[in-house]
């Protein structure tokens, strides 16, 4: 079996330690960062956004250790600056309207062509990058594993507030980021050239200037070997990220073993898929999703174990099975949004709720 490489971002939101509001970082972070981190940290769109991202990583043991070097680093860069780190989809109850954009030619652009879509678009999430080689095998394996993104996006949801109101979903991320083009569940291709051909007639007609402003919850990266996971909301622990992205890379190799032998996993329309991402949206592990092959409502969390049961065959080759079997304990406590609102709950307090999501930012780092 090829390694399957691994590359995780993380999105991290700025928080002022007294209002516990996000507060700009204006570009220190960044510009410290990259004395010591380089082309790991970078700043997004909002000042109050942070980006982290690790080396090509070839096993789930060396994205671990890069993840949690990265958090401890940017957590140590804003303590100088006397500033939190929190990771969540969303802030609890800072309004986009009040946040800083970063001064950048791109990000003018993209204002100008979006306007208050862009503006508002302070979220915070987790990409995974998983290599492989060959372009043609890679969106085969795309096709397949759209199947499952919801099963994934319903374990990492963790955004169940916006501008200081209970949404009612367990991810209010992918709401938000709706409004933009190019979004959600990719439609299946026929092969790598299929795809290109999509980008090419876009970019011919002036709708993007390049790959990158394609921002499925899926895709095959324009300019790495990569097949780039997109959907997931941030995770609060570094316990579940890695957990996410081992469930990730085993799920590509699951696929790609299945096609070594001439068998496939059945491919499933875009708009029923769709039907689960929105029930993951609203409900995370505590709701139901469609079992398509059954045609019946199921259980998440019994969906999610089926998940574990069908990439059990290739995790220890990968060297992932503690990494993936972790999902038991994020089923059992819940995830990012099931405690944020928790919290809440106890305290009637948004303020509280920030001050826990900085707490587990840090779990198993300090």
């Amino acid at each position: 079996m090829p390694v399957f490489t691994l590359g995780i971002e993380e999105e991290f939101q700025t928080i002022d330690p007294v209002t516990r509001e996000l507060r700009s970082h204006m570009s220190k972070l960044v510009d410290g960062g990259q004395i010591i981190l380089q082309e790991r940290v970078k700043a997004e769109m909002h000042q109050a956004v942070v980006e982290v991202g690790t080396n090509i990583c070839h096993n789930i043991q060396e994205a671990r250790q890069e993840v949690t070097f990265l958090r401890r680093e940017i957590m140590e860069l804003a303590d100088r600056q006397n500033l939190h780190i929190a990771s969540a989809g969303t802030h609890p109850f800072s309004d986009w309207q009040a946040q800083l954009i970063t001064p950048n030619e791109r990000y003018d652009r993209l204002i100008e062509e979006m306007r208050d879509v862009a503006r508002s678009n302070l979220i915070f999430g987790m990409h995974v990058h998983v290599g492989i080689a060959s372009r043609n095998e890679g969106i085969q394996i795309m096709n397949a594993v759209r199947y499952f993104l919801p099963h994934i996006y319903a374990l990492s949801t963790n955004s169940p507030f916006w501008c200081g109101r209970n949404t009612g979903f367990k991810s209010y991320r992918s709401k938000v980021f709706d409004k933009f083009p190019r979004t959600g569940i990719p439609d299946f291709f026929s092969s790598a050239a299929e795809y290109d051909e999509y980008i090419a007639l876009l970019v011919k007609t002036g709708c993007i200037d390049n790959g990158k402003k394609i921002w499925w919850d899926i895709r095959l990266h324009p300019f790495f070997d990569t097949i780039e996971f997109r959907i997931c909301d941030v995770p609060m622990r570094v316990d579940e990220t890695v957990c996410l992205a081992a469930i990730m890379q085993a799920l590509v190799a699951k696929i790609y073993k299945l096609q070594k032998q001439n068998l496939n996993f059945r491919p499933y329309r875009r708009v029923l898929i769709a039907e689960n991402k929105w029930r993951a949206a609203r409900y995370g592990i505590e709701g139901k999703l469609i079992d398509f092959g059954k045609q019946e409502e199921v259980p998440t969390p019994n969906l999610i174990l089926e998940l574990l049961d069908f990439v059990d065959d290739v995790v220890d080759d990968l060297g992932s099975r503690e990494e993936c079997e972790y999902v038991q304990q994020i089923l059992k406590n819940g995830t990012g949004a099931d405690r944020q609102l928790a919290v809440f709950n106890e305290t009637n307090d948004l303020k509280a709720v920030v001050d826990y999501i900085v707490k587990e930012t840090s779990y198993g780092i300090r």
